[in-house]
């Protein structure tokens, strides 16, 4: 069994050789798909970061009626905290508000405009943190109770419907796009493997007619295409490697706070991923077109 996968390896390894041009373009199509499924898992990934951190910031904040009787908003407090969609619930009085409001004018170098109005405008408010931001509507409707002391509630869940809208979108996109270059690199993983095949016709005959097996001539040939695959990947991921640190500062400056970037748990994905189309599309290649040769 050694012996016979040791053979197979080495004249994949003289196929390739021999079928330079075609493996050589066979492999540069391998790497942009890769890297095109690659740069698609980047961009999922930090999409899907930035989504947890957008919906973790997510709260909804229940403006009160000027003058509400303290006895309902703590009712209204406790009744809303036991809901299982709450995480927490704080009250914020109107002289508190005004502080964080003018901390983070502060913050973003804007002028006090608090001091213009000459008194304090904002409401008592209830900040209410939710486990999961798609209950925003259920927990709205809940604090927005008639005859209640809740007197506005902002919608914040806009931004967090287009962010899971857009991932949504660009997820839909980027596998089309990574579907069709896969398509096309599988069709040239195809023709290489048969230019190999048709190359070695009469050897390939010979052998058949001294009792060789089909799988003693396939199985050369299906590790010429994993070759390819493997050449392909192992490329592909060191030009990641090489992009790594450039991406890395892009992605931070563009998102801010957000923890995107080259993390371990991202690189281990992206690898495993790599490897995985690398290897299928070159193997389910080269399984085809012997496939089709043998038959005829």
């Amino acid at each position: 069994m050694i012996g016979f996968l040791a053979f197979s390896i080495r004249r994949a390894f003289q196929g390739l050789w021999r079928n330079r041009v075609m493996s050589l373009a066979a492999m540069v199509t391998m790497v942009l798909m890769l890297l095109m499924l690659a740069g698609l898992v980047i961009v999922l990934s930090g999409m899907e970061a930035g989504l947890s951190y957008v919906e973790s910031k997510v709260e909804i904040r229940a403006e009160l009626y000027d003058g509400a009787d303290p006895s309902r908003v703590a009712t209204l407090e406790a009744q809303v905290a036991a809901l299982p969609e709450v995480a927490s619930v704080t009250f914020i009085s109107k002289d508190q508000a005004l502080a964080d409001l003018r901390a983070q004018e502060a913050a973003a170098g804007q002028p006090d405009l608090s001091t213009v109005v000459g008194s304090n405008p904002l409401p008592d408010q209830l900040a209410i943190k939710l486990k999961d931001p798609k209950d925003f509507g259920s927990v709205k409707a809940t604090l927005l109770a008639p005859d209640g002391v809740v007197a506005r509630i902002p919608d914040q869940a806009t931004n967090v419907d287009q962010l899971i809208s857009i991932t949504a979108l660009l997820r839909t996109v980027g596998l089309i796009i990574v579907v069709l270059v896969g398509m096309t690199v599988l069709l040239i993983v195809v023709n290489t493997i048969r230019m190999a095949l048709m190359s070695r016709a009469d050897e390939i005959e010979i052998m058949r007619l001294v009792g060789a097996s089909d799988s003693f001539v396939r199985w050369p040939f299906i590790f010429e295409g994993l070759l390819v695959g493997l050449f392909g990947a192992l490329l592909t991921l060191g030009l990641l490697s090489l992009a790594s640190g450039p991406i890395s500062q892009l992605a931070n400056a563009i998102a801010g706070q957000v923890p995107v970037g080259f993390g371990q748990q991202l690189t281990s994905e992206i690898a495993a991923v790599v490897f995985g189309a690398g290897l299928g599309l070159g193997g389910i290649g080269a399984w085809i077109s012997v496939r089709a040769y043998l038959r005829n």
